[in-house]
C-alpha cells in the first residue's frame, strides 16, 4: 500500500510517502514541501500546491491520500484564520484526489499523535521523534511539516492495519 500524506496549508504543504507491503516495515518513500512566498496571491498560492498535489498523486500512484484536519480551539478565535486557509489547502487535495479517483482519508491532529506517539498530546517533537523511529531514519525528517505528513501518512497505515485486523476477526 501506498499512502501519500498531506499536511495542508497556503503557504507550506507538507508531503510525505510512505509504502507498506504484507509483514515488512512501513518505508519513507519521498517527503518535503511545497513552499510558496506569502507575497503571492492567495489563488495563484491554491493554484500551486493543487498542479503539485495533482503531479505527486500522477507520479506516485497512491492507493490513498491522508490529509490532517484543521485544528479549532474551543472558543479561540485567534485560530479561526489559520484554521480556514488550511481549510482551503485541503479543499485542493480533495479535487486533486477525486479528479484522479484516489480515496481520501482525513484524520484530526489528536488521532495523528495518539497514532504515532500513543499520546493525543504529544509535543510536534515527540511525533517528530516516533517518525523517524518507525521508519527507521537517519535523522529526523524536516522541515517539520515534512515530518507532520509522514506522521499522516503512518497514522492511514495503522488505521488500515487495524480495519483490516477487525473483519478478520468478524469474517474469519
Amino acid at each position: 500500500m501506498r499512502v501519500l500524506g498531506i499536511d495542508p496549508g497556503t503557504i507550506k504543504m507538507g508531503y510525505g510517502l510512505v509504502e507498506h507491503s504484507g509483514n515488512a516495515n512501513a518505508v519513507a518513500a519521498d517527503w518535503g514541501v511545497v513552499a510558496l512566498p506569502q507575497s503571492m496571491p492567495l489563488e495563484e498560492r491554491l493554484y500551486q500546491l493543487y498542479s503539485h498535489v495533482l503531479n505527486m498523486i500522477s507520479i506516485w500512484q497512491p492507493d490513498a491520500v491522508a490529509v490532517e484536519e484543521p485544528f479549532m480551539g474551543k472558543g479561540e478565535s485567534q485560530y479561526v484564520g489559520p484554521a480556514f486557509a488550511v481549510g482551503q489547502a485541503q479543499a485542493l487535495v480533495f479535487i486533486a484526489a477525486a479528479g484522479q479517483a484516489v480515496p481520501v482519508h482525513r484524520y484530526s491532529p489528536t488521532q495523528v499523535k495518539r497514532s504515532i506517539a500513543d499520546y493525543g498530546a504529544a509535543t510536534k517533537q515527540q511525533v517528530q521523534e516516533m517518525v523517524r523511529m518507525v521508519l527507521r531514519l537517519e535523522s529526523t525528517p524536516s522541515p517539520s511539516d515534512a515530518a507532520d505528513a509522514l506522521a499522516i501518512a503512518l497514522c492511514h497505515l495503522r488505521q488500515q492495519q487495524m480495519e483490516n485486523a477487525l473483519n478478520r476477526e468478524i469474517h474469519p
